[in-house]
């Protein structure tokens, strides 16, 4: 466990991207967006049908 506040935007899509590639490392799809509980639905496919994700972010007080 590592804790990481998030403070720019360059981060936090760092972040989202390792998070959407973990079921594809793990060899568990062939697409990242084929995890059925993973925001990339969201993000590539535009499938809002499990749960909506605000993709229009804004980090406050940090720097992009």
């Amino acid at each position: 466990f590592d804790c990481l506040v998030v403070t720019n935007e360059k981060t936090l899509r760092e972040k989202i991207n390792y998070i959407h590639n973990n079921p594809l490392k793990k060899g568990l799809v062939e697409n990242f967006e084929d995890w059925c509980y993973s925001s990339a639905r969201n993000y590539f496919c535009e499938d809002n049908s499990l749960i909506e994700v605000d993709k229009n972010f804004l980090v406050s007080g940090g720097n992009s």
